[in-house]
């Protein structure tokens, strides 16, 4: 079971490899399953009750259940619901996973090596791969407690990275998306250190990451980037399309007040300014961002700057919280608390004015001929995504074939035909790159 945001899917993905390597079979149900691992997600209140609602679940189902994952960081919470668990584990602690499944369900003396692809075990599409550079943040924003959770930054050695990133493109993989606690900081806790790939020397650095990525020939998505300065060099990769002209930009409000109470990194840099340079540099560039509403003492004053801003920046893709108060946080020791309703009602007006932009945005793509990556098929055409859309958070591309067949994994040329406030619709305009067949398991 794994909840949570895509560094935890990584960590997961990490442990069923390592346990698939020592031959241990993946269950498909509960009632097969003789020991169940639950990765969970202790980042806002609603995410506890989940993960906690899963931990009663799979121990109702089946009886055994070892728990991982942020939550448990804070073995009391879980105990206190659940005293039955075999073991709990906090955040990326890999070994202590597989030792405990070694613990309760020893592995078998012959383990069948040959049975894991190179790649590993991943739970995403064949044609995409999350890929995580680093553990952990330095940041101390006052509304996250991730630092105490996943610790200090640590970043992975560069030419593990890439050797990763490598192994996942001749798998098939598509489109690599890039995700860390803050990308943009990658490599400064190794200050910088280099090595080497592919018969050249890498720095571990955001620029030379980003660089050497682009090389693979395949779609790199970059996530979680703080608009600190250095980051304008990588839009020159994406204005040359070596990397996807796409920022995942953590911008959390527009007001300077309220991000200062946030502690944001990078909360005194002109966002705008830096938003209009990027993109009179890369014209293509699509941005997300998330934002919070009702945060501790935001006055209407500040959330209509919040407005403002956002109607300046005019973001292409957008998503909304109303703040939340987490346990540990410094946030909750502000004054000044917003009242859920004032919180519902400015979610309302800010998610009314991003539709107003997204679809604005869209509407300027219709007619234009784009490359899209086939997620779905089904019997209309298929569900696809262009450059501005990450999987599960952005919008879609649905394209009408024509009678052409086909394949999730296929990159192919479309006309936009028409656009709603998120998604686009196109046909289909050159045959697909099909994506390489599955190598069939040997039978014994």
């Amino acid at each position: 079971m794994s909840l949570g945001c895509p560094k935890a899917l990584v960590d997961s993905e990490r442990i069923l490899t390592g346990l698939r390597a020592e031959g241990y079979d993946i269950a498909p149900t509960y009632r097969d399953a003789d020991v169940v691992v639950v990765n969970t997600c202790g980042f806002i209140d609603a995410a506890i009750d989940e993960s906690l609602d899963a931990i009663g679940e799979a121990l109702a189902q089946n009886g055994r259940v070892i728990v991982t994952g942020c939550l448990g960081a804070r073995p009391e919470r879980i105990l206190e619901r659940h005293p039955q668990v075999l073991k709990i584990t906090g955040p990326q602690a890999y070994e202590d996973v597989m030792g405990a499944v070694h613990e309760h369900l020893p592995p078998r003396h012959d383990p069948f090596l040959d049975l894991v692809p190179p790649q590993g075990i991943r739970l995403t599409p064949r044609h995409y791969a999350y890929l995580k550079i680093s553990e952990g943040c330095n940041n101390r924003c006052s509304f996250c407690i991730i630092p105490s959770l996943r610790g200090r930054l640590a970043s992975r050695p560069i030419d593990e990275v890439l050797r990763e990133a490598e192994r996942l493109a001749a798998a098939g993989v598509k489109e690599l998306l890039v995700i860390s606690q803050d990308t943009s900081a990658y490599g400064t806790d190794l200050r910088h250190a280099e090595a080497s790939w592919r018969g050249e020397r890498y720095a571990a650095r955001f620029i030379d990451l980003a660089r050497a990525l682009g090389s693979l020939g395949i779609w790199v998505r970059l996530h979680y980037v703080y608009p600190y300065p250095h980051v304008d060099a990588v839009i020159e990769l994406m204005a040359e399309r070596r990397v996807l002209p796409y920022l995942d930009v953590p911008f959390q409000h527009g007001s300077p007040s309220v991000l200062k109470r946030m502690r944001r990194p990078a909360h005194a840099e002109n966002t705008l300014a830096r938003i209009r340079a990027w993109r009179a540099q890369c014209p293509d560039l699509t941005i997300r961002s998330t934002f919070i509403v009702g945060f501790p003492g935001e006055t209407e004053a500040e959330f209509a700057e919040l407005l403002a801003w956002l109607d300046e920046a005019e973001l292409d893709r957008v998503g909304c919280f109303k703040y939340s108060p987490v346990e540990g946080a410094k946030a909750n020791e502000l004054a000044g608390w917003v009242a859920p309703e004032v919180q519902a009602e400015r979610y309302e007006r800010f998610m009314e004015r991003a539709r107003a932009i997204s679809a604005r945005r869209l509407a300027a793509r219709v007619g234009k001929t784009i490359e899209v990556l086939v997620d779905q098929v089904d019997q209309e055409g298929a569900v696809a995504r262009s450059w501005a859309d990450a999987p599960e958070i952005d919008g879609v591309v649905r394209v009408r074939s024509g009678g052409k067949p086909l394949r999730p994994g296929d990159l192919t040329q479309v006309e936009v035909t028409g656009a709603g406030e998120y998604d686009l619709e196109a046909r289909l305009t050159a045959p697909p790159v099909t994506a390489p067949r599955a190598r069939a398991a040997p039978s014994a």
